[in-house]
């Protein structure tokens, strides 16, 4: 899908001249950390809403080409349109769907679960989406009231006290609908109104806390956290999920055991959260790698898989545990009678025993590979782990033999155990 970037605002409360998104963290403009999040996650045609300061990021980002992306370039003239504006300014370049984020944001979520929920309430005869995360006026103050599936109020002048949600930062709009507006200079927020009055306006809710760099103390904020990010290396636990974290669930029709498809289903493997707590005290950063192909053969659907996972990640938090990253394969190289979400069926390289999930997170994050694990309770797990270079455990309640694994355990509270002596 293609991004549009609105890039005009000015750092005037930062006290300097130039565009927020080329502001100086750790050596590369702020946009740079997003640009490049993106483009791992396969975006690779941009559109950059510019105004003042324009030469600036033309200098730095020219056609993208060095990135590997493709940037064009609309520029918003001597007036100033708003963030509205801007993309009407650009409509000659766009596409019939397309992305909306800030330059001045850094927003890290799952992005194919975004554009998959796009799809789906495209169907719905949605004209636009709009992320949004419950934030009780935490990171700032909450703009949205939502209640049961819909987004009923939006206002970043006027909040209230039924406002716990804020927009997140990332829309999707399909083109006819900037079109509607005859003026030439207006607020994105107009759109995504005019979306709420008609109940055109679908939602996705995500987690991961966002960061912009408006004022001092919050550029401030995020250069703390590219530094404890991008620049610090960490020691590691990768964790496969099922088996390891949380019980596995009979599947009746099959003959064998499953992931769960409800949250219902989700149960805890005894000892594991305490376990995972104790890696954390150590200073571990904890990742899940799992694969999750239900999907892909029918069973469920793509969305619904996000949504335990996410559950499940949500649930660790509320016990203590914070699970820093996860990367879900939801793959399958054959298709099944009951497929519908035909693209998940492919030969991907990111089902585990290849190393794609772990190679993923290793990009993100400055990792001590030497100092890190890939904990799992198949084969695959470990052949993923030692092709990425990792120490590996192997969990099985009978103990049995994996002669590649650096440690076999019965439970993950044993590995905590030997890891630590």
């Amino acid at each position: 899908m293609q991004v549009v970037v609105l890039m005009g605002g000015m750092g005037t409360r930062l006290g300097i001249d130039t565009p927020k998104s080329m502001v100086d963290v750790g050596g590369l403009p702020f946009f740079r950390y997003q640009l490049d999040l993106m483009h791992q996650w396969g975006f690779h045609k941009f559109v950059f809403c510019v105004g003042h300061g324009a030469e600036d990021i033309v200098s730095y980002f020219g056609d993208g080409g060095w990135l590997g992306v493709d940037i064009t370039y609309s520029y918003d003239g001597a007036r100033p349109l708003g963030t509205g504006g801007a993309i009407k300014k650009a409509l000659p370049l766009l596409e019939d769907d397309f992305m909306v984020i800030y330059g001045d944001s850094f927003m890290d979520i799952n992005y194919l679960e975004l554009l998959v929920k796009y799809k789906h309430e495209r169907e719905r005869g949605k004209y636009g989406l709009m992320t949004i995360m419950k934030n009780r006026n935490q990171f700032d103050i909450s703009n949205i009231e939502y209640f049961e599936g819909e987004i009923l109020e939006y206002s970043k002048l006027n909040p209230s006290l039924f406002y716990e949600y804020i927009d997140y930062g990332i829309s999707i709009f399909r083109k006819e609908i900037i079109t509607l507006f005859l003026i030439d200079a207006f607020d994105l927020s107009d759109v995504h109104k005019l979306l709420i009055n008609s109940k055109r306006l679908g939602n996705h809710i995500v987690n991961h806390r966002f960061y912009e760099i408006g004022t001092p103390a919050a550029l401030d904020e995020f250069r703390q956290y590219a530094e404890w990010r991008w620049y610090t290396p960490h020691k590691a636990i990768f964790l496969d999920r099922d088996g390891v974290i949380n019980e596995p669930i009979w599947d009746e029709k099959n003959k064998q055991f499953d992931s769960p498809f409800e949250e219902s289903e989700v149960e805890f493997k005894p000892g594991a959260v305490e376990g995972l707590i104790k890696l954390q005290e150590q200073g571990y950063l904890l990742f899940i790698a799992t694969n999750q192909p239900a999907a892909a053969k029918g069973k469920t659907n793509y969305l619904q898989l996000c949504k335990v996972n996410n559950y499940i990640i949500q649930e660790l938090s509320l016990l203590g545990v914070q699970i820093t990253d996860y990367e879900l394969c939801p793959h399958y190289a054959t298709s099944f009678p009951e497929t519908k979400e035909k693209y998940l069926i492919q030969t991907c390289t990111c089902r585990k025993p290849k190393p794609g999930m772990i190679n993923n997170l290793l990009n993100k994050y400055s990792i001590d590979i030497e100092s890190s694990w890939m904990v799992g309770d198949f084969y695959t797990d470990i052949a993923c782990g030692l092709a990425a270079h990792l120490h590996t455990a192997f969990i099985n309640d009978r103990k049995e033999n994996y002669h590649q694994a650096d440690l076999i355990c019965a439970d993950l509270n044993e590995f905590v155990e030997e890891l630590l002596q």
